[in-house]
């Protein structure tokens, strides 16, 4: 409490000499298309959903529901690029913005950004269903074609749809096409930890972060309640509990039984001692939520590579973090 009462202080203009930052903002990682290659930009502004474009799409079958890596891992192999002006905070997308998708054997999609679309209804992911913006017939062609099997390309509809996160751990906020929260922060120590235990090391794409920061104690993240990046609060609201995506090659699209088989050696609701009956999940990683994306959008927004950061509040012990 005492840590954290000086941080509050030397934010607050309280005097004194700031304490030195626990760890820095090593990578960033935008999602543009839900399960779909991750992309690292230098920075990115905070909307009211999480970073700008992050799970802003996401793939459906024929009635709407989404495709995830758990059922279709091919996903893994298509690359998306978005303007790389896009992240300036002042940026409005032209009649030559697009959102630019490749996968192999197949040609280049180009979506543009600017274009009204269609609104289809019953569209649902996990325990959400709503109206989104159909992406035509073009982009249905081309991951019908990739996929195998039936598929749209929806993007979040914001002017009419809301999807909240679970108000038990965070209240107000929410996000898109994401599975539960607007941002999954792990650290470098836990990555170069678990490597140490694996034959072969993992990137950590397998994990899919938006915020990988490094200089901190390994898993030193499942203690962070409070944090500041850029004068920007974040909220540690959940550990991540992994599902099977982990265990996807992100470079061929092939699943595996690791990390999952070593993480339950240690990274267990069981082993790390937390409340409630076990029931064999394991966590890797930290779920976040911002305070100023509640906030109308306003300059200063932003979170960069290179950002220090500061933890005001944390629990004693992992068994204390919530689940």
């Amino acid at each position: 409490m005492e840590k954290a009462a000086s941080m509050l202080a030397s934010f607050l203009g309280g005097g004194g000499s700031p304490e030195p930052p626990t760890a820095t903002v090593s990578s960033i990682f935008i999602y543009p298309i839900k399960s779909c290659r991750g992309i690292s930009v230098p920075h990115a502004p905070i909307t009211s959903t999480g970073f700008r474009w992050d799970r802003q799409w996401m793939v459906v079958n024929s009635n709407g529901r989404a495709y995830t890596q758990r059922g279709e891992p091919k996903l893994a192999l298509v690359e998306v690029e978005v303007p790389a002006d896009s992240f300036n905070e002042d940026w409005e997308p032209t009649e030559n913005s697009y959102l630019v998708i490749r996968a192999p054997g197949m040609d280049t999609l180009k979506v543009p950004l600017n274009r009204k679309c269609a609104v289809t209804h019953g569209i649902s992911v996990w325990e959400w269903s709503g109206a989104a913006f159909d992406e035509g017939s073009e982009a249905s062609e081309w991951f019908s074609n990739y996929l195998g099997k039936p598929s749209r390309l929806v993007r979040f509809n914001a002017t009419s749809e809301i999807r909240a996160v679970d108000p038990k751990y965070a209240q107000g906020h929410k996000t898109m096409f994401s599975d539960q929260y607007p941002f999954l922060l792990i650290s470098q120590g836990s990555l170069n930890t678990l490597n140490e235990l694996l034959k072969e090391p993992l990137s950590i794409n397998r994990f899919r972060p938006n915020i990988l920061v490094d200089g901190c104690n390994p898993f030193s993240e499942d203690l962070w309640k409070v944090i500041k990046f850029n004068k920007l609060t974040f909220q540690g609201v959940k550990l991540c509990s992994r599902c099977k995506v982990p265990t996807i090659n992100q470079e061929n699209g092939i699943a595996g039984v690791e990390p999952t088989e070593t993480l339950m050696k240690f990274r267990s609701d069981h082993a790390l001692h937390l409340k409630g009956k076990p029931q064999g999940k394991v966590y890797f990683g930290q779920n976040l939520v911002c305070r100023e994306s509640l906030s109308a959008q306003g300059k200063g927004k932003i979170v960069k590579v290179g950002d220090p950061v500061y933890v005001l509040e944390e629990v004693s012990s992992s068994a204390d973090a919530a689940i």
